[in-house]
């Protein structure tokens, strides 16, 4: 059965059972959920698992793309872990609970599936006797065929606050072949898990430990759509599936290997084919590369694909065959893959360019890592730090290290990685605190009608108060609080839009808002200090949003969407936003671009979108379907989330987004547009930032001044002089710069000769050794190999300098060819030297450097040489 016929009929097998078919959400997840990013089918339907919204359907079903980073190690060593997949879910909102849910798990899996029930074991929660009377007496599961599992299998939650319950799991034992009998507690491999029933009934906190009962008891399964099409296609592994197998042999056809001929190179294929596809969904759902959250997800797996191309000796890009290979396979699935196709491959392949060059960039950190292991082991700093901070994946670094016959303190390494997840896992614990307060807050107070679009005040009241991620009665004067009003005229942070700011006032006291954020359950959470007096719960309050800002924002909220359009309309359909930020009198503007926007065209688009201001054509809001918005070519953001209901704004006939933004009535109220700068934010991203307004205007007053003053510093009257009269300053310079390089030149030849004509002769070899302080790694290098290249022309001769700089020592060394000819290398000579003053040596046969800690021994680590080059010219027989 291929992957579409499983989802067509689970699809249909549920909605038969009046389940309302619900679309897979993105991988992004509503930040009130705690999550990195969507780890399973139910994650979009926590709010009414929560009870703090109610569901439109009391059940549901869904083919939903979900991601699970903590499997990014184990992919391509096994062959069912995977970061990407698709969770085939079925749902209850308190109607249906175990009974219905095993029966039709069941019967789905047998009947429809066709397995055989010989073949299937299920597992529960430990102390969950209920389920397993209903698998052995209402569903026909042999007792003997039902096994009891502790919390860390059979207890599920998402690993975040919110909602929990037992599970019970579907296995399909798939025969001797892969392993011993026994069931799914002594072989995973053999008995496969294929679906989980989670009797979701709990609420937890970030630990997993139940703190309450949900307000109903609700059904969330989830059947992973690659190891179901494991089963019924008879494969060993899932990178043998229809959903995998034509991503393999992209793999396979790049690196000129055989899937199946050598373990090693097969893990590298799946890696290119599981990454490959995983990464393409991302991008295409909006996560762009960056170093931190899903962001550094991203980065990171790029980076495997492409080290694990560099094993496979793939010299050319492979992200972009990968990612049409994925379009061609979900494309007809998840249509915002074809949509944003182009998107998709300027991200991955800029991303996979940019880590090439890094990676070249890398060895060379590796190859001083290595000279200061000096032939030993590797230590897991530099292991962590090629790793953390160069992208270097561990494995990149093992088989480095193999190669120079080096160890790798991996036990160090280990540590070191535990020690920054513990400090990540402790960081989102702190973060998810305020939250939980915030969520239980928000699902007593209901939900908030927010009135800002139509006006900037409003009769309210003091809902509740938060201090210090505690609820309180009283917030006296002086006191920093969050607010929860029922009624707001307060535009809380989204869409790159900043939060109002204003005040709230009560008969009591007076609160300065100075931010509004969106809060969870789709609450708004307005930040403040307490400014005189006091404010109570419960307490009637006028708020009033600041007037000046508020209209400052929409002004350079409108100014973005023209700002959009023109980038479109001068660069192409591939410049889409990605990202902005949308405060008073400025806007900052990210966009899908491969290169930099010459000043020409960034002046051209200034034009452009001033022009379109100048036409004061009216800007219209409207609530409507996604469904019509998108058939009027709407254009969403990435990343952001869009219920059935969307609002969309409208400038002139010309710009069309979904935005929940304030803006100007007419693009006339803009006034002017001044675009600052552009530059790159990342591999193939870049940012636009642009003044509006007001503060538009008083920045080119400002630069007309600052000319004046240029021109005033250049003696130069005429401000159309001062470019001319600039270049020739620069260039006067340069020519002085440039005498001077020869005179530094000069010295060094007269330094080179000097040192030359101090050798000693070392049984025949012409041997120089000298401290010269003060002089850096690089000047050190330098001149240790122009002395190398001066000995060379008399005959056999080695070189070694030694400098101290900030409290450690370095060495460098230089040899003849004939010297190396002999069986003696630079690393050798400055290796004993190198241990004396605390460090290791590293390079190349001709020229090497070493550095350590231990500058007071410097002059003690240059008086060994001589002995040292004699034992090697000794051993050397030569």
């Amino acid at each position: 059965m291929q992957s579409s016929e499983i989802r067509s009929l689970f699809l249909r097998f549920f909605e038969e059972r009046d389940h309302l078919r619900v679309a897979s959400s993105s991988l992004i997840p509503p930040p009130q959920s705690g999550l990195l990013l969507t780890t399973a089918g139910m994650v979009p339907f926590i709010p009414f698992f929560l009870g703090r919204a109610e569901p439109p359907t009391p059940r549901a079903v869904s083919v939903q793309k979900a991601f699970r980073t903590t499997d990014i190690e184990n992919v391509g060593h096994t062959a069912r872990h995977l970061t990407f997949f698709e969770m085939l879910g079925n749902f209850s909102f308190g109607d249906y609970f175990k009974s219905e849910a095993c029966a039709w798990a069941y019967e789905l899996v047998t009947r429809g599936f066709g397995v055989e029930p010989d073949r299937l074991w299920v597992s529960v929660f430990e102390t969950d006797d209920e389920s397993i009377e209903i698998w052995a007496n209402e569903v026909g599961i042999p007792r003997d065929r039902i096994v009891r599992r502790g919390w860390e299998d059979n207890y599920w939650w998402t690993h975040a606050a919110g909602p929990g319950g037992p599970s019970s799991e579907i296995f399909v034992d798939r025969g001797p072949k892969y392993g011993p009998d026994g069931g799914p507690a002594v072989d995973e491999e053999r008995f496969l898990e294929i679906w989980n029933l989670v009797f979701m009934q709990h609420q937890v906190d970030a630990e997993g430990t139940v703190v309450a009962d949900l307000p109903r008891k609700n059904i969330d399964t989830g059947a992973s759509l690659e190891r179901v099409a494991m089963v019924l296609q008879g494969v060993d592994s899932a990178f043998e599936t229809d959903l995998l197998r034509p991503l393999v042999g992209a793999a396979e056809e790049l690196a000129g290997r055989k899937y199946g001929e050598e373990e090693r190179a097969d893990v590298s294929l799946r890696i290119l084919a599981e990454h490959g596809r995983a990464t393409s969904m991302l991008i295409a759902d909006g996560v762009q590369p960056s170093n931190e959250g899903r962001g550094y997800v991203l980065r990171r797996m790029l980076r495997r694909v492409v080290s694990h191309a560099r094993r496979l000796g793939i010299e050319r890009p492979v992200m972009e065959p990968l990612v049409e290979i994925t379009v061609e396979l979900l494309g007809d699935v998840y249509p915002e893959l074809v949509e944003n196709r182009e998107y998709v491959l300027q991200v991955a392949s800029s991303e996979e360019e940019r880590f090439r060059g890094t990676l070249r960039q890398g060895m060379v950190l590796f190859e001083e890592a290595a000279g200061r292991a000096g032939g030993g082991s590797l230590s897991g700093e530099d292991a962590f730090r090629l790793h953390d901070t160069h992208g270097f994946p561990i494995e990149l670094t093992l088989e480095l290290a193999q190669e120079q016959e080096l160890e790798v303190d991996l036990a160090r390494f280990e540590e070191l990685l535990s020690e920054q997840r513990r400090r990540a896992q402790d960081a989102a614990k702190r973060g998810l605190t305020g939250e939980g307060v915030l969520g239980e807050v928000a699902s007593r107070v209901g939900r908030m009608q927010f009135v800002g679009y139509e006006r900037l005040d409003a009769d309210t009241r003091m809902a509740a108060l938060v201090v210090g991620g505690a609820e309180v009665e009283v917030a006296p004067q002086g006191t920093n609080v969050s607010m929860l009003l029922p009624v707001t005229p307060f535009y809380a942070e989204g869409g790159g839009q900043v939060g109002d700011r204003g005040v709230i006032r009560t008969a009591g006291g007076v609160v300065r808002v100075t931010d509004t954020r969106p809060g969870p359950g789709g609450i708004s959470v307005h930040f403040g200090t307490v400014d005189s007096g006091e404010i109570r719960t419960g307490e009637e309050a006028h708020a009033e949003v600041d007037a000046e800002a508020r209209e400052a924002t929409a002004r350079s909220h409108t100014a973005t969407h023209i700002v959009h359009w023109t980038v479109r309309n001068l660069l192409g359909e591939h410049a889409r936003q990605a990202g902005s930020l949308v405060e008073p009198g400025r806007l900052r503007f990210d966009f899908s671009h491969h290169q930099a926007v010459p000043r020409d065209l960034l002046e051209e688009a200034e034009y452009v979108a001033n022009r379109r201001l100048a036409e004061d054509a009216p800007v219209r809001a409207y609530e409507t379907t996604l469904d019509y918005a998108r058939s009027q070519g709407a254009i969403a953001l990435f990343g952001e989330k869009y219920g059935d209901i969307v609002r969309v704004v409208e400038v002139g006939d010309y710009s069309t987004e979904l935005c929940g933004g304030t803006h100007v009535p007419h693009t006339g109220r803009v006034a002017v547009v001044r675009i600052l700068h552009e530059s790159s934010i990342g591999s193939g991203m870049r940012r636009v930032e642009a003044l509006v307004g007001p503060d538009a205007l008083r920045h080119v007053n400002a630069e007309h001044r600052l000319l004046e003053d240029v021109a005033a510093a250049l003696g130069v009257g005429d401000l159309e002089s001062v470019p001319q009269r600039a270049r020739h300053t620069v260039d006067r310079l340069k020519q002085l710069e440039s005498e001077l390089g020869k005179l530094r030149r000069v010295d060094q030849a007269s330094a080179v000769e000097g040192l030359a004509s101090s050798a000693a002769m070392i049984d025949g070899v012409a041997l120089v050794v000298s401290s010269l302080p003060g002089l850096d790694a690089t000047a050190l290098r330098e001149l240790a190999q122009a002395v190398r290249d001066r000995l060379e022309r008399e005959g056999p001769g080695a070189v070694v300098l030694g400098s101290t700089d900030g409290g450690g020592a370095k060495i460098a060394a230089g040899v003849t060819g004939s010297l190396v000819q002999r069986g003696v290398t630079a690393p050798q000579l400055l290796d004993r030297a190198a241990k004396a003053i605390g460090g290791g040596a590293g390079g190349k046969p001709i020229l090497a450097i070493a550095g350590g800690r231990d500058a007071g021994k410097l002059e003690e680590a240059l008086g060994s040489i001589p002995a040292h080059l004699q034992e090697l010219l000794a051993a050397s027989g030569r």
